[in-house]
């Protein structure tokens, strides 16, 4: 019986080129973004102005963190304690969490079986705020021509969430640039590794602005290269308070290299992903989660559902997996494990139960991708996968740990 050895949470290291970027930051000292001698370039600024170009944007600010991103995108659009902001009842706990760190009310949206969030609950719902943060969570994006004619037509201001879309686009127009602003992380898990960071991105001058001031520019935002001009700050630069979340040079001296490379990153993700695809496909029971054409995802982790099976019949199929050495996290549990809260997790967002968006997210199972896996590493672990699911499935208990039928 076949044993998966691999750790799912080891990353790929650090570039030589970016080892040697960071050496060069902490032999200057000049760690902080706007410690710079004459002539000098902060390296944040820099990673700012090549993000801004790689993904077309105007304007891009550097921050400490990808929750801090989301914050600071909803101060800069004007949401205030009290207000209501959509979002998906599918996202982790940074989503909510920025949402509620304002003072305002997360009123979250359904999820298709297709993990993305649910237009027409959208549509039913987009009378309720003024604002919608999007999470493309888990790499899944919608119909993103169709959620912005609805909130166009409604006024709803649309905030992107990109922690797990860097690189992503539907139809062919990168995620991040549909909406309002579009918020990335550059955490371990991320497509681009700092340990913890964020970017933020915008074609407004005006909600860039007050995010420079937001991030804490001290008016040094005349160094910022990827920023608006001077006057776009001229009556905000006394009224918007810091609410300091800059991005040092350490970190962006680390980002750089790995984002001339993220293109052949993204290729090698998606390399793994379709091999696990390929090996779960026709798996009794188990349904993968399709992917639209106009959709040009890039898959650190892999999804798939078990629809409408008995909670004792997922929690078999995850402990025969563990036994084999893969780990899966699962949405429906009642009570969150690491990363795996849901909409009725959050006690400081109260909410009304959406029996259609529990039966998919029940049946959710995910887990991650990370580059140190090889293709026969991704085929032996759809191999496991596939022989557990359905021996659960099939009521056969001779398998590692026993279960239950999943219909």
């Amino acid at each position: 019986m076949e044993v998966f050895k691999g750790s799912f949470t080891q990353q790929e290291p650090i570039p030589e080129a970016a080892i040697a970027a960071a050496l060069r930051v902490m032999q200057s000292g000049r760690l902080h973004r706007y410690n710079t001698v004459p002539g000098e370039v902060a390296e944040a600024a820099l990673l700012e102005e090549e993000f801004a170009a790689a993904t077309g944007a105007r304007y891009c600010l550097a921050v400490a963190s990808g929750g801090y991103a989301l914050a600071c995108a909803l101060r800069a659009v004007g949401v205030q304690p009290g207000d209501r902001v959509l979002t998906n009842a599918f996202t982790l706990a940074p989503v909510p969490g920025a949402i509620a760190s304002l003072g305002a009310v997360p009123v979250f949206v359904g999820v298709t079986e297709g993990l993305v969030i649910d237009l027409d609950d959208l549509a039913a719902k987009a009378d309720q705020a003024r604002v919608l943060m999007l999470s493309h969570m888990r790499g899944h994006i919608c119909d993103m021509a169709a959620l912005m004619r609805l909130c166009d037509a409604r006024g709803v201001t649309v905030i992107e969430d990109c922690a797990h879309t860097m690189g992503a686009s539907w139809a062919g127009r990168q995620s991040g640039r549909w909406g309002a602003m579009g918020c990335y992380s550059t955490q371990t898990y991320k497509h681009m590794n700092s340990g913890e960071g964020g970017l933020l991105i915008s074609d407004d001058p005006g909600l860039m602005a007050r995010a420079v001031l937001l991030s804490g520019s001290y008016m040094l935002y005349d160094r910022h290269r990827a920023a608006p001009p001077p006057e776009a700050f001229a009556a905000l630069r006394l009224v918007t308070p810091n609410v300091s979340g800059r991005m040092d040079n350490l970190r962006a001296a680390i980002l750089r290299p790995q984002l001339q490379d993220l293109a052949r990153q993204c290729a090698r993700w998606n390399e793994r992903y379709h091999v696990v695809e390929a090996g779960l496909d026709q798996t009794p029971g188990l349904t993968l989660i399709a992917r639209p054409e106009a959709e040009g995802f890039v898959a650190s982790s892999f999804q798939f559902l078990l629809l409408d099976w008995q909670p004792a019949a997922i929690r078999a199929v995850l402990s025969r997996c563990a036994a084999r050495g893969v780990e899966l996290k699962w949405f429906g549990a009642p009570d969150p494990v690491g990363f795996t809260s849901r909409y009725d997790s959050w006690t400081y967002a109260p909410s009304a139960p959406m029996p259609a968006s529990d039966r998919v997210l029940n049946g959710i199972l995910d887990m991650r991708l990370p580059l140190t896996f090889s293709l026969e590493d991704c085929a032996q672990i759809a191999r496991i996968i596939r022989a557990e699911v359905s021996a659960v499935y099939q009521g056969d208990l001779s398998a590692p740990e026993g279960g239950a039928r999943g219909d």
